[in-house]
């Protein structure tokens, strides 16, 4: 990618080069600049992962500067960058469907760090689901669509009282409100953290829309990272003794309840036919 490596320069700083050397070598710095300044999206993404994500780990979260330089390249990229149009396959929907299937295109998994682009059509709808011990990027490439997302609430109000009383069922807490909105592309990068910021989320597609995802480090079974789904269920749901939310407040809380994975959430994968990037 025109970077000068260490092995490159060992041995050179050892002795002076004579004037025909050093005019080739700040040629060569010249060529290796201006194809730095061409490096594609993709490839400018995948090095900033591997960057960002190289110290990777549950409940491990980068900096705040590698936080916002990844935000910052995420923001940039544009559907043409992925090779992706609204007119493709992917995101037309079928009258036989009930429910819209989704695509992801997988792009690269390592332990460190995942990268993919899910497809979704129209009413396309990503089940609220949790990223434990995970650092979430996504950004939406094109479309409106509808995010709700939740963190569990700080100070838990399902305690021994809640557990004791039969009117909420088992494995049932409290979850705080962190967005519930429309967003339509161009917008902001999202981003999620281990235990704030809307770790359990659903995507619900308004019209088609692309979502490219970087997750650090991924889902692994083995390391404790399962993804789980919920159901949520709005806070007057249930009644608690002891538990109790300000009237003009209960829509920013609600009860979630794990569950198995939906029958109606259809994710196939497909192969990304978009610009390429070369893994090192």
């Amino acid at each position: 990618m025109g970077i000068t490596t260490a092995a490159d320069r060992k041995g050179k700083e050892c002795h002076e080069l004579s004037r025909d050397s050093s005019a080739k070598r700040n040629s060569r710095s010249r060529k290796g600049r201006r194809r730095q300044k061409k490096m594609l999206p993709i490839q400018r993404l995948y090095d900033t992962c591997r960057e960002v994500f190289a110290e990777s780990g549950t409940n491990i979260i980068p900096s705040p500067q590698d936080i916002e330089r990844l935000r910052a390249v995420l923001d940039g990229i544009r559907p043409e960058d992925l090779g992706l149009t609204p007119d493709m396959p992917y995101f037309r929907t079928s009258v036989t469907q009930r429910h819209p299937t989704i695509t992801y295109l997988h792009l690269c998994e390592c332990d460190k760090f995942s990268m993919g682009i899910f497809c979704l059509p129209p009413s396309g709808v990503i089940s609220l689901h949790d990223h434990p011990g995970m650092t979430v990027f996504s950004k939406l490439v094109f479309g409106t669509m509808h995010i709700k997302s939740y963190d569990w609430a700080v100070h838990d109000p399902n305690t021994s009282a809640a557990n004791s009383s039969h009117t909420v069922p088992p494995g049932v807490r409290v979850a705080k409100v962190k967005v519930d909105s429309n967003f339509t592309a161009p917008c902001d990068t999202s981003i999620l953290y281990p235990s704030e910021g809307g770790n359990m989320h659903c995507f619900t597609a308004v019209t088609a829309c692309a979502v490219l995802d970087v997750l650090g480090p991924p889902y692994s079974d083995p390391d404790g990272r399962h993804c789980t789904y919920y159901h949520d269920y709005p806070f007057a749901r249930f009644s608690v003794a002891g538990v109790s939310v300000p009237e003009e407040e209960r829509d920013k809380y609600a009860w979630l309840e794990e569950r198995e994975k939906p029958e109606e959430l259809a994710v196939v994968g497909a192969m990304y036919g978009g610009p390429m990037f070369v893994e090192n």
